[in-house]
């Protein structure tokens, strides 16, 4: 057992929630930001403009968003090159397989085919040859016996979720904001949550909510001790960043929390906000605006689709307040009653 450990230390198989369920998460929202979520924005952009070249270069762009995703996971688990490259193929096999719940099934499956490689990788005169047998064989072997269960999984749960929301969207307007947007701050990945349970619908549209809440409110309430540096890099960046603070002092998270609670069902109740974009964007919240493109990109969608006749007033005025102003208002103001009480101090929300 000794010689076993030792051997996977050798090969920096680390089995560890950190490695998997934070750095191969979080690298798996980049490919999916990279491939899939910028696809779609550069088509849209180019059915906006009528730009043919625009469309075609977002649709080359989504239709890799497997391999993206599992290359950035291999990347993640520190693969030698062989076994990365590789993972080219686990990843369009594991998506395509998948169906909608393709990214949970990318996720899952490259990180055992990535560890495979690792073991065998320089082992052997014919390296060149082994690892890319070893690491696509059990890549694509594993998508054929698991991917659709697992893809089918992800995608009840998701369709469970939404349909929830729709049943009782009060209730679970809170409860999927609150939750989507502590994981925007915490150190895993809130889009590739999204993405893997397909979240869109009402659904999506509370969870955009819960993140913007996390991300403007923290840049605002800290707006005193950050100044205009720490506005920006939270609030277009990610609320990730306090992370250090709140586990010195938890109760800096209850303001956002709070806010998410509120602007949540206000979302799904009041004005029937959806994302109807790509499901990843659900969970992006106001980094880079991909939140609030996903919204309009999913508008578009069903204007063409003709579930819409136009975007109207009363659309922007929602997403406006949601994603902007109630998170600053709410979040700064739930901040300054807890300065008052003591529970936050001076520079409790400096960031290093």
């Amino acid at each position: 057992m000794g010689d076993f450990k030792e051997y996977l230390h050798k090969k920096d198989v680390e089995i560890s929630a950190h490695r998997y369920g934070v750095d191969a998460l979080s690298a798996m929202a980049q490919g999916l930001f990279a491939s899939l979520l910028i696809g779609t924005i550069i088509s849209t952009l180019g059915e906006q403009m009528h730009i043919q070249f625009l469309i075609d270069a977002g649709g080359y762009a989504k239709s890799v968003a497997g391999p993206a995703m599992a290359v950035s996971i291999g990347y993640a688990l520190k693969a030698p090159q062989l076994v990365l490259f590789s993972l080219i193929a686990v990843g369009g096999a594991a998506n395509t397989l998948g169906g909608a719940g393709g990214p949970l099934a990318v996720y899952l499956i490259s990180i055992l085919a990535c560890e495979c490689g690792k073991l065998v990788s320089k082992e052997t005169k014919v390296d060149i040859l082994v690892t890319p047998a070893v690491t696509i064989l059990a890549g694509v072997l594993l998508s054929v016996l698991f991917a659709p269960a697992i893809g089918k999984a992800a995608s009840s749960l998701g369709t469970l979720i939404m349909w929830a929301t729709e049943l009782q969207p009060f209730l679970m307007g809170i409860l999927v904001s609150v939750l989507v947007g502590i994981a925007l701050t915490l150190p895993i990945s809130s889009a590739a949550i999204c993405a893997a349970l397909s979240l869109t619908g009402l659904a999506g549209g509370a969870a955009v909510a819960g993140c913007c809440a996390q991300m403007i409110g923290f840049a605002v309430m800290s707006f005193r001790e950050n100044g205009i540096g720490g506005l920006i890099s939270q609030g277009l960046g990610t609320s990730m960043l306090q992370m250090p603070n709140i586990i010195k002092n938890p109760r800096i998270w209850i303001p956002p929390i709070l806010t998410s609670a509120i602007t949540g069902p206000i979302a799904t109740v009041l004005f029937r906000m959806q994302m109807n974009g790509p499901a990843v964007a659900s969970g992006m919240g106001t980094c880079g605006l991909v939140g609030q493109i996903g919204v309009y990109t999913g508008w578009l969608s069903e204007i063409a689709a003709g579930t819409r006749t136009a975007i109207t007033a009363v659309d922007w005025l929602g997403l406006i307040l949601i994603c902007f102003v109630l998170p600053a208002v709410l979040t700064w103001l739930f901040g300054e009653v807890l300065r008052k009480l003591g529970w936050i101090r001076d520079d409790d929300l400096k960031l290093q």
